[in-house]
């Protein structure tokens, strides 16, 4: 090699000293050979020169291979020092046996393969060079001494063929190892900078505010950073994945949201793939996100509504699929939207609220005698009109006043089921219902923590506009309770009509919108900001109820109480 190995990174310097403490058990098993075969072979009339002590050299030989042994393993110090007197040792004992056995005849120099090959792996090439001279000569000497003595098995040619053999092999093994220790070396650095990139990389990952999940074709999250673990309430490991998205109930909005987009043909138009989507989702366990997520502790909302992007990652020539999920929460974002909204159309209704309801009175009075006095059909559809829009005018104005109250939380839970029942007979004898179209589930003795009046003004909203779309039959309008896995009380109220569309639904607690000519668009929105005054959570959801006999979703408005009790 060109550099010693104390000159080389960690990586291929740790490299070298294994292969040196591989080396060096190789010798041990190579003199306990030589002295067993040696030893038979003696008993045989072998050839060796009698005289020489070959069990004592062998005997020496392996004690000095196990010292080398231990010397490589325990101490770690001048590596190219303990190679070269180990590759001299070898040669020196190699080169004794040889002679000893009469040269070329014995077939030894076979074994001086082995102390040359370790020098080109280990030593640099002109030492590697060094020791292959150093053994050739040894060669052409015990050649030479026997074309002295008259041997007539003496030849040169076969040293000659051996000693040009030992360079070739020595070169071609040296040049090998020192490409592979380049390519170690650049491996090694390679690993380095991803690492260091790794490093960079989780620094800004984990330093961003937006969430970020890293998931697989089935859903399984590989990654996510803590923005995203405190929305969603995940504690991921870097080393292992966590689970699959549709293995957690909470999570199954974003998991719909993944498949969807994963599944559009790859034609798909770029803007079309590229357009968030929006999800809301709650808590799968309260008790264990409480005060550890900046979505669920801290805040009044129990869901959060989150807006996804999605992106592949390129992986070309690799069947590892890859998407990264990219999450913001924008349910403050939308909660000041629809503040700025309600403050800049609320702000000017509610100043001359006041002013505006007299002559509201005086116009609804007028109307109401001149209904009393005309006869003409077209002048009494007149008069309807006028107190049509004076009605919805003077429902506008409650509304907006509505938002201006504040939940009065009693110290004591609210019994549910009697408060239930109180509302909807007022609602079914108010509206002229009747007996079986409102429809209330048997419930527990359930309390909670809201407002009576509050809680009473939201369901009104919720049945009346359940009773537009509802179909008049028995058990059309349906309230009943469950317990989600967070073991949080739910009030659904459900109608026999058609669904709100996705479309519709993205706007439907926004203030002033609205699908009905006759509406305000701010009943939904009042009784949302009323369940949100009172730690609750007014959302409308997409279920499925295999127990009522439905194996599709139905739409349903869902309140989720902030503190279920079942006393």
């Amino acid at each position: 090699m060109s550099t010693a190995a104390q000159t080389l990174p960690a990586g291929p310097q740790e490299t070298f000293w294994r292969t040196l403490q591989t080396f060096s058990v190789t010798r041990v098993v190579i003199a306990m050979v030589l002295l067993v075969y040696l030893s038979i072979n003696a008993k045989k009339g072998f050839w060796i020169l009698e005289g020489f002590l070959y069990k004592e050299t062998c005997g020496i030989y392996l004690v000095l291979a196990v010292l080398f042994t231990l010397l490589a393993g325990y101490c770690k110090r001048r590596f190219l020092l303990q190679t070269a007197s180990q590759i001299a040792t070898d040669i020196t004992v190699i080169s004794m046996l040889y002679v000893a056995a009469g040269g070329a005849k014995s077939g030894l120099a076979i074994l001086y393969l082995f102390p040359l090959a370790g020098g080109a792996i280990l030593a640099p090439l002109l030492l590697a060079l060094f020791f292959v001279s150093i053994v050739t000569l040894v060669l052409l000497l015990e050649s030479g001494y026997q074309l002295l003595k008259l041997a007539d098995d003496a030849s040169t040619s076969q040293v000659g063929l051996y000693g040009a053999a030992f360079f070739a092999a020595v070169y071609v093994i040296n040049r090998l190892a020192a490409r592979l220790i380049k390519q170690e070396k650049l491996a090694l650095q390679r690993g380095q900078d991803l690492q260091v990139q790794e490093a960079i990389n989780r620094l800004v990952i984990a330093d961003t505010g937006d969430g970020i999940l890293v998931v697989g074709r089935d859903s399984t999250v590989f990654t996510a950073n803590p923005a995203a673990e405190r929305m969603l309430g995940l504690a991921i490991a870097d080393d292992q994945s966590c689970c699959k998205l549709t293995e957690i109930p909470s999570l199954m909005p974003i998991a719909d949201a993944f498949f969807a987009w994963a599944g559009q043909p790859s034609n798909r138009v770029s803007t079309d793939a590229d357009a968030p989507a929006f999800v809301v989702i709650k808590p799968g366990d309260e008790l264990a996100l409480q005060g550890t997520t900046t979505v669920w502790g801290g805040r009044r909302e129990l869901a959060a509504h989150l807006k996804l992007r999605f992106a592949t990652v390129s992986t070309t020539g690799l069947t590892t699929d890859r998407t990264v999920i990219f999450l913001q929460d924008v349910s403050e974002i939308e909660n000041q939207a629809q503040q700025l909204k309600l403050a800049s159309m609320g702000r000017l209704t509610a100043s001359i609220a006041h002013e505006v309801r007299n002559p509201l009175s005086a116009i609804s009075y007028a109307a109401a005698l001149m209904g009393e006095e005309t006869s003409n059909p077209a002048q009494a559809r007149l008069v309807t009109i006028v107190g049509d829009n004076v009605t919805r005018l003077n429902r506008m104005i409650e509304d907006i006043l509505k938002l201006s109250r504040r939940a009065q939380l009693h110290g004591e839970p609210v019994p549910l089921s009697p408060l239930l029942a109180g509302i909807l007979e007022e609602f079914q004898e108010t509206h002229g219902l009747k007996k079986g179209m409102l429809h209330l589930s048997r419930m527990e003795q359930y309390r909670v923590r809201f407002d009576p009046l509050h809680l009473r003004e939201v369901i009104v909203n919720l049945l009346s506009n359940a009773l537009r779309y509802a179909s008049g039959r028995d058990g059309s309008i349906r309230l009943h309770l469950v317990q989600d896995a967070a073991n949080r009380l739910e009030l659904h109220v459900q109608d026999d009509g058609p669904m709100i569309t996705q479309e519709v639904r993205a706007h439907l607690f926004e203030p002033f919108y609205t699908t009905s000519s006759k509406g305000t668009g701010l009943g939904l929105y009042v009784a949302r900001e009323l369940c949100l005054n009172n730690g609750a959570m007014l959302d409308y959801e997409y279920r499925v109820d295999p127990d009522r006999g439905f194996d599709e979703a139905n739409g349903r408005f869902v309140i989720t109480f902030a503190i279920p009790d079942s006393n």
